[in-house]
């Protein structure tokens, strides 16, 4: 069904609720369950949608969190648990930083205070935090997947449940990602129930890129569309003895006519039946639409136009800055920084830095090109995009894609950099193993967000990528402590000729922990004998050598200070800097004058860098005289929480690594 699109274009959204008084009221209070929300009468909807934006940018802005995206579907979230009854319908949303109003009208207002804090609740759907929330998505692009095998679930089981509703929410930014389209293929061809609403707010995170964006983002005018049709009637008119004929089939596949010239055709061709587009901020609209979908025996898309940031002026003015926040001013919208201080004094954080720094390689090697996958800002790429347009390239949410595009870059010369969170290059495992790596293409990856990234919880945590990559051959991987040795990994990865990954986290960036002698520059180093090498730190005559791993080295630097001063223990400093090649001659030094080794690293345990650390000593014979401890991340999913408090949790801040050196020296 193609609804009028001159209800429903962006220009003429609805500003109902968006001055709506943003404090506690009745309504929300006594929304239980979301069998509530249908309860309720037409005429409190719009307070409780103000309600909701309310609620949303109090704690927001407080917790810090995903702020333009769920103002954005507080409308459509009550007009979905008005049609539908998530206790047996199947509501996943994509991505899940959208479901901020479900989780407020799904019995969690009451611990909403506790948004992404440490035991609270989770900034996206969650399965083993609600009934309600019946598949985790914090990764693009999955929902139609994971809500295609529920519907065919579904009707495998029969009984009771064979009339339940499977329905995916799926932000535009998702449709960006390739996956989306091999789901929608494949339930096109089943033919069975399934709905799938595409919520259309022309923007992902970053605003939208390609070819599929802009067909999907077209708004034709109503003006447009009569223009044509009367300039195709008296064409076809004037046409001597079949013309009357010719106009009046024309006439009576006018629908046709006007899908071919809208985003339908795209989800017809799927196999999907349309429904668009309708105005997002209007229930009337909303609900007629959802109970049409309701009815259909086969797969559908309802399109629904939306605004990000909806109902408060900062975010709707720069959707962009409000998508992924820290804390901030709800009545200005000036966002919070802490003070920088100590060996963070620039108060630079890591993406900054390696922005800063690629852009100054780029300035003199024309060779040099960016690659962002739907996240130039989150990455710092924005920087390079305005210094360099012409050479940098947002692929959408495509890390797939990306890595393969770098990949074939690299074969006619150039050296792509892809700048990725470590999280999401997880989704291009087979193309960094079989694109670049197996043809040893130089090719660089650099990995954003590696280790706790702290409130968005198990689904960014970066602490992985170390066990992905460490083993993969012609694969080169550093981890940078400090602004000088990001640059300098940065520098020796384009140097290179070969694929190179550099790890660092989300945070501020220390200025400078510097090594012990005045030392060459990594690229010095390696240029040297083309051999790898770490950096002595701090000198010991404990038994014991601390062995730290990028960000992991500056609390191990804290606390190894403070037992010197305090308890007069001198224990050794080392950054290996190489996770792959490892430093092979110093770690060998190391065994040979230390009986104990400590190995931290923010990255699970298991095929760690200390795990490498135990097979290189092993093969030679050196674990009988040198003993090895590893210390990071337990083989478990780490909940969502401030970095502070886990890495407090996990014993890897200043006080933990303190505490385990001592006990280390103790046995």
């Amino acid at each position: 069904m193609l609804l009028d699109d001159s209800q429903a274009t962006p220009e003429k959204l609805s500003d109902a609720g968006a001055d709506a008084k943003l404090d506690d009221s009745s309504i929300l209070r006594k929304i239980k369950t979301p069998t509530d929300v249908a309860a309720l009468d037409e005429r409190e909807l719009p307070l409780l949608a103000g309600e909701l934006r309310g609620r949303i940018i109090e704690v927001v802005s407080r917790n810090g969190g995903h702020l333009a995206s769920p103002l954005g579907v507080v409308e459509l979230t009550i007009a979905l648990l008005r049609v539908f009854d998530p206790a047996k319908d199947k509501i996943i949303w994509d991505v899940g930083h959208q479901a901020y109003p479900y989780k407020l009208l799904t019995g969690r207002n009451g611990r909403f205070d506790s948004l992404r804090q440490l035991g609270g609740v989770s900034g996206f759907p969650k399965m083993s935090e609600s009934r309600f929330d019946h598949f985790g998505v914090g990764h693009a692009s999955t929902s139609v997947s994971a809500a295609l095998g529920m519907a065919v679930a579904r009707n495998h089981k029969g009984g009771p449940g064979a009339n339940d509703h499977v329905l995916a929410v799926v932000g535009d930014g998702a449709l960006t990602g390739g996956m989306i389209y091999e789901a929608m293929n494949h339930a096109g061809g089943l033919e069975k129930p399934l709905i799938v609403i595409f919520n259309d707010n022309e923007m992902s995170i970053s605003k939208n890129v390609g070819a599929l964006s802009y067909f999907l983002s077209r708004n034709l005018s109503a003006r447009w569309v009569r223009r044509v049709k009367k300039e195709v009637g008296e064409f076809l008119k004037a046409i001597p003895g079949v013309g009357a004929d010719m106009f009046e089939m024309a006439r009576r596949s006018r629908k046709s006519v006007k899908s071919f010239f809208t985003p339908g055709i795209l989800f017809e061709a799927l196999g999907f039946d349309y429904i668009g587009p309708v105005q997002g901020h209007d229930f009337a609209s909303l609900e007629q639409a959802l109970r049409v979908a309701e009815t259909c025996d086969r797969p559908v898309l309802v399109h629904v136009y939306t605004q990000k940031g909806k109902g408060y002026k900062p975010a709707e003015s720069n959707p962009a800055n409000f998508h992924g926040i820290g804390c901030f001013n709800p009545n200005t919208g000036d966002m919070e920084a802490p003070p920088p201080s100590g060996v963070c004094a620039s108060g630079h954080n890591y993406t900054r830095v390696f922005a800063d720094a690629l852009c100054e390689f780029a300035a003199v090697d024309e060779k040099i090109l960016a690659i962002s996958a739907a996240m130039p800002d989150g990455t710092g790429l924005s920087r390079f995009a305005e210094k360099f347009p012409e050479r940098f390239h947002d692929v959408g949410i495509c890390e797939q894609h990306a890595v393969t595009f770098a990949a074939g870059l690299a074969t006619q010369g150039f050296k792509p950099v892809v700048a990725v969170y470590s999280t999401f290059m997880q989704r291009a495992y087979d193309q960094v193993v079989h694109d670049v790596c197996l043809q040893n293409l130089p090719v660089v990856l650099a990995l954003d967000r590696a280790g706790l990234v702290g409130e968005d919880g198990p689904t960014h945590h970066g602490v992985f990528d170390i066990s992905c990559l460490r083993h993969v051959p012609n694969l080169n991987l550093l981890a940078p402590r400090d602004s000088v040795t990001l640059r300098e990994c940065l520098a020796v990865a384009l140097a290179l000729n070969a694929p190179a990954a550099l790890r660092y986290p989300r945070g501020v960036c220390p200025d400078r922990i510097a090594p012990l002698e005045p030392a060459r520059s990594i690229l010095e180093d390696y240029r040297q004998d083309g051999r790898a090498r770490g950096q002595l730190l701090l000198a010991g005559d404990a038994p014991l050598a601390v062995v730290a791993v990028g960000n992991a080295v500056l609390p191990a630097h804290e606390a190894l200070l403070a037992l010197r001063g305090r308890e007069g223990v001198k224990i050794a400093l080392f950054d290996p800097v190489w996770l792959k090649p490892l430093p092979e001659q110093d770690l060998l030094a190391l065994a040979e004058k230390y009986p104990k080794l400590l190995i931290v690293e923010e990255q699970a345990l298991p095929g760690g860098f200390g795990s490498a650390v135990l097979e290189f000593l092993n093969d030679h014979a050196l674990l009988g005289r040198c003993r090895v401890v590893r210390h990071g991340l337990p083989d478990r999913f780490i909940e969502h929480g401030k970095q502070a408090h886990l890495r407090a949790e996990l014993e890897l801040d200043a006080v933990g690594l303190k505490k385990k050196a001592l006990e280390l020296l103790a046995l």
